[in-house]
């Protein structure tokens, strides 16, 4: 397993090692023991999505006590994932960090409690699965304006397919921030 710290605190590239032959591959997407060497969090909940090109998910996160981390990997197909920190006593308070994700490359990126998440479908039928380390709880869901302009995140598109709430999301500039 290859970990890459990012430009961001706690925010970190997971590539696992991968065992390819002629019949296929192998790899170990998630071991407690290993994984505890470099992150200290706990999973309780799998999350799965299928979604197709152009389809935006995003920025998301959950309140305390109902904050999450999550560990967010490409199980077929391909995303741009895209981290925001949250943390006010963050150096990169208000910056993002953005990667492809995908079933070829198999990176797997940690989100540690304090960020909003979201990612945009590259390819159809593209299904994401990541790991949260607190249960899903709806009135603790809020979420920011995929463009934000105080944000200056390059999706490289200009109309994404969004849900109503993504649409109707709050500014960076005036959400409540808990972090």
């Amino acid at each position: 397993m290859i970990i890459e710290n990012t430009f961001i605190k706690d925010l970190i590239l997971i590539t696992p090692n991968v065992f390819s032959d002629n019949r296929g591959y192998f790899f170990e997407s998630y071991n407690q023991k290993k994984m505890n060497k470099v992150i200290k969090t706990n999973f309780l909940q799998d999350n799965e999505s299928l979604s197709q090109k152009g389809v935006l998910r995003g920025l998301h996160f959950q309140k305390s006590p109902f904050a999450q981390a999550k560990l967010v990997r490409v199980i077929q197909g391909s995303i741009l994932d895209v981290a925001v920190d949250l943390r006010k006593s963050s150096e990169t308070y208000g910056k993002h960090f953005k990667h492809v994700l995908n079933s070829e490359n198999k990176k797997q990126l940690y989100i540690p409690i304090g960020f909003a998440h979201g990612f945009l479908c590259l390819e159809n039928n593209t299904i994401i699965n990541y790991k949260c380390s607190n249960y899903y709880h709806a009135n603790s869901e809020s979420s920011i304006l995929w463009n934000d302009p105080n944000l200056n995140i390059d999706w490289g598109i200009n109309q994404p397919i969004l849900a109503k709430k993504d649409e109707q999301a709050e500014n960076f500039t005036t959400f409540e921030n808990p972090f």
